[in-house]
Parts: structure tokens; sequence; C-alpha cells
């Protein structure tokens, strides 16, 4: 809070200086020491208030401008732009800095259509004040302000992409336990069912004791009931959100699995066309045949089982069906289509390109899987392509770079404007010397009117004028050369009731005021 206030006060004395130091060398006009005293205070008022209210602390410099002898003096024109790069920098919304902006243009176009000056020349002074005292300076403080927030958002995104990165790893770690387990499940799940029908094949054995078949038949139930648990077990371990993750290949062909279940007593024939279903997606086909033909030898024991591999040129189809269980064997539910097991089958599928399907046919129950050959094309979904790095700092790098263009080009056609009218007022303002020596006071003003210029001069300095107007007359003053930015001697012509009444030289800014017209031009 200390180091604040010490530095708000560091500011007022900065402000301070520029307002003291152009009184003190004649940068403006002469003014009385109360509105000099009062100008310091309402500094200081804006430097107290910049911090919680930025648009107050610029519209207290801008008054100090606007009340001024002359449109924003030099006095208060670094404040001015101190003060609007500050409201820039710390107003969160442009909405209150434009409201400020149009008060300010809005006040400054009152004084000058009250005041007795040249309308255009003043207003084109006011536009390229608030252009380039106020509107550079603003958008330079906005600029400034939303180059710090992106760096804030750069740290905080850089954090964000630490924290993500974690969750990946988390997540990964997640997805290969789900692999595991769905590896446990599909392998021993079917050595289990392949138990379930070596103790079947016992249990109908005609040699085998009484006793040995209830062993069998327990053996049976046994590995039945250990299916269940193990596939209870996995479900609680797998994710159900996530995507299958992929399995590594299998060890053994189609054709090596269906032998092996078959050597176990299951019932099973293979049958194919040549085609070789472990080529392509193979072990996706493997899969497709090892759940088919555990679901086969859980759901309907001793049923036969036909596992068929065709191909097309791009396609492979695997077909696994079985028939309904023998006469005198009580067949278990059958595996609803939507089940766990066959899900994910269907979902591993769908990510290799193919298609599954799988419900009750002719009593038994028929599992169709259609895979890409190999080589067969994939159709692959578009990724949406990136941002280049940088694009976006650079979009505001180039939204930037265009306001401020367009403000300055803006500014230079109101200092061009401003100067081709200042020119055009100068020039055409001008009373030659020898047309003035040849007037003479009680000339009608139609005798007058024809050697004067088509403007007068509309800022004339009445005050260097050696002696006041007549009462009640209209005096115009004009310039006696068209040099531009410097002092000139000016004419003042004055007329009542149509004739010239009175005609007067005011002399150059440093000359000596007691030359008089007639007399000084006459020599």
């Amino acid at each position: 809070m200390k180091s604040a206030r010490t530095m708000d006060v560091a500011l007022w004395v900065a402000l301070a200086v520029p307002a003291v130091s152009a009184d003190a060398i004649g940068l403006n006009e002469p003014r009385p020491l109360w509105a000099r005293f009062g100008g310091l205070v309402v500094l200081a008022a804006a430097t107290a208030t910049w911090r919680t209210r930025p648009a107050t602390a610029f519209l207290l410099a801008a008054a100090l401008g606007l009340t001024a002898p002359a449109l924003f003096s030099v006095s208060y024109g670094p404040a001015l732009a101190v003060l609007a790069l500050l409201l820039g920098r710390h107003g969160t919304r442009a909405r209150p800095a434009l409201l400020a902006f149009a008060a300010v243009w809005a006040a400054g176009t009152v004084r000058i259509l009250v005041r007795d000056v040249d309308p255009v020349v003043e207003w084109l002074v006011l536009m390229g004040t608030l252009l380039f005292g106020v509107v550079f300076p603003w958008l330079a403080g906005r600029y400034w302000r939303q180059g710090r927030a992106l760096a804030a958002a750069g740290w905080e995104r850089a954090d964000q992409l630490e924290r993500e990165q974690r969750i990946v790893a988390d997540r990964a770690r997640l997805r290969e336990r789900a692999r595991i387990a769905q590896d446990m499940h599909d392998s021993l799940g079917h050595e289990l069912s392949l138990i379930a029908v070596r103790a079947g094949a016992l249990q109908v054995a005609a040699d085998l004791p009484a006793h040995h078949r209830a062993a069998a038949s327990d053996l049976r139930e046994a590995a039945a009931t250990a299916t269940d648990r193990l596939r209870e077990i996995i479900g609680v371990l797998r994710d159900e959100g996530d995507e299958s993750a992929p399995l590594a290949p299998p060890g053994e062909t189609v054709a090596q699995l269906v032998a092996r279940a078959a050597e176990s007593g299951l019932p099973v024939r293979y049958e194919d066309d040549g085609t070789d279903a472990s080529d392509g997606a193979g072990r996706i086909a493997y899969r497709v045949v090892q759940e088919a033909l555990t679901n086969a030898a859980k759901y309907a024991p001793g049923a036969p089982v036909t596992v068929t591999a065709t191909g097309t040129g791009s396609t492979t189809t695997i077909e696994v069906s079985n028939g309904p269980p023998p006469h005198g064997d009580a067949p278990r539910p059958a595996p609803p289509d939507g089940g766990s097991g066959l899900a994910d089958l269907r979902a591993r599928v769908a990510a290799g390109g193919g298609t599954l399907t799988a419900g009750p046919r002719g009593g038994g129950f028929r599992v169709t899987a259609r895979l890409p050959a190999a080589g067969a094309p994939r159709p692959a979904a578009p990724e949406p392509t990136p941002p280049p790095p940088g694009s976006v700092l650079a979009h505001a790098r180039r939204r930037t770079a265009l306001t401020f263009g367009a403000a300055v080009a803006i500014g230079a056609v109101l200092v061009a404007g401003a100067f081709t009218w200042y020119a055009y007022t100068k020039t055409h303002s001008v009373l030659r010397p020898a047309d003035y020596a040849a007037l003479r006071v009680g000339q009608p003003q139609s005798q007058v009117a024809a050697v004067l210029p088509d403007r007068s001069v509309t800022d004339p300095p009445v005050e260097r004028a050696p002696t006041p107007p007549p009462a009640g007359a209209d005096c115009r003053y004009y310039r006696s050369s068209g040099e531009l930015f410097t002092s000139l001697t000016h004419f003042r012509l004055c007329f009542d009731d149509g004739r010239l009444v009175d005609k007067t030289v005011i002399p150059k800014a440093g000359a000596d005021r007691s030359m008089r017209g007639e007399a000084a031009w006459a020599r």
C-alpha cells in the first residue's frame, strides 16, 4: 500500500512538471495564480483515483484541457496521454473508455461552437488531440494489458498441460489394466469352457462308475460357475467408457484354435474356401471364433458347432453357428445380444473396419463377422487439423496492427485536412499592403470590397491592436502576407453605415506598437 502511494506521488510530480514549466517559459497564454494552483489540485485528484477509477482520472485530465484558455494546451497534454494509457492498461472493459472519449468530444465541440473562432480548424485540432493524445495511448495500454494477460494465460496453459499429461499417464495405466483383465477373461474363460466340455464328456462315458460321473458333473458345474465368477471380476476391473485396447496377436491361427477345441471334446468342425482367416484382421477373427466357441460350450453344451471362413477378395467372413443341445441336456439361458462379451467384440470388430451380427438361428445361435481382407483400404475419419503454433497470438497481433494502422490513417487524414484548411483560410485572407495603403477613411464599403480578399481572419491578434475598434462598427481583419506558421502584420478595417470609418495596422509579435496604420505604410 505504501509503495502504491509513493508511485502515485511520483506520477503526480511527473505530470505537474510540464504544467508548471509551460507557464513559466511562456508556452501558454497567461493565467491567474489560482487557475494554476487549481490545475495542480485536479492533477493530484486524478493521480489518486487512476487505480480504482481510471475513467474518472482521465476525465479530470481532459477537463483541464477543455477549460484552459487554449484548447488542450501544452500544460496538460502529457497528463491526458498518460492517463489515457493507464485507462487502457487497467480498464477491463472498452465501453467506459469509449463513453469517456465521446463525452470529451461532445464537450470540446460545444466549446468550439460557443467561441468566436474558426470552428473547422478548432474541431480538427480537437479530433487530432483525441486521436494522437488519447486513442493511441489508450490502444497502447490495452495492448500492454493483453500482452500480460496472454503471458499469464500461457503459464496457466502450461500448468494445465502438465496436469493433463499426468491424467493421460494415469489413464494409460488404467487402459493397460483393462487390457490385461480382458485378456485374462478371453483366455481363461475359453480354457474353462474347454474343461467343462471335457467334464461333460466324462459325465456321459458308459464305462465310468457312477461316483466318477457325479464328480465329472460337479467339475463341469464348477467350471461353468468359475467362468461366471471370472466375468463378474473382470467386469469390475474393466472401464466401460474406454475404448477396447488392442491385444497382441494370438500365437495360434483360427484353424489351430478350432482343432484344439475339438481335441478337448467340443463337437466343432472348420470349413473354409482356401481363405486364411488369420491374414488381414487375424487377431480380430481369432477373437470372434474364441468368443463364439466359449459361448457355445457354455450355453449349448454338446451342440454341434460349425466355423466357416470365406473370402471375396476385399472381405473375409467368419461365421460360427451352433445347433440346439442334444436331447436330455438342459440348455442354459442363451447369451443376450447386448451382453458385455458380444458388445466388446462388436466394438472391436467395428474398430477394425468390419461388422458383427449375432442372434438365435434354428434353435441355436449364430455369430457372423465381416472383416476387411489383408491390404483392403479402410476408410479413415478425417482428423481436425490443429491450428499452427502461435496462430492465435499472430492473429491478435494482426488485429492490433490493423487497429493502430487504421488509427494512423485516420490521424493522417485529419492532420492533412487541418493543414489544408489552415493554408486555405490563411492564404485567402491576405490584403496586399499596397491595396491597404490606397484605402481612405470615408470610402463607401462597396468600393473597399472590390480590393478585399475572399475571407477574413477568424482569429485575429486583437490583443496587439494599438487602439480599440470604434464602438458599434463592424470590424474585419486581414493578413498582410500569405506566409504560414509565423507572426505577421494584420490590417483592421471597420465599417459603419456603409462606409469605412477606421483602418488600423496591428503589428506582428515583438514589433513596436506605436507604429500606426496609414503613417507606417505611407513612408
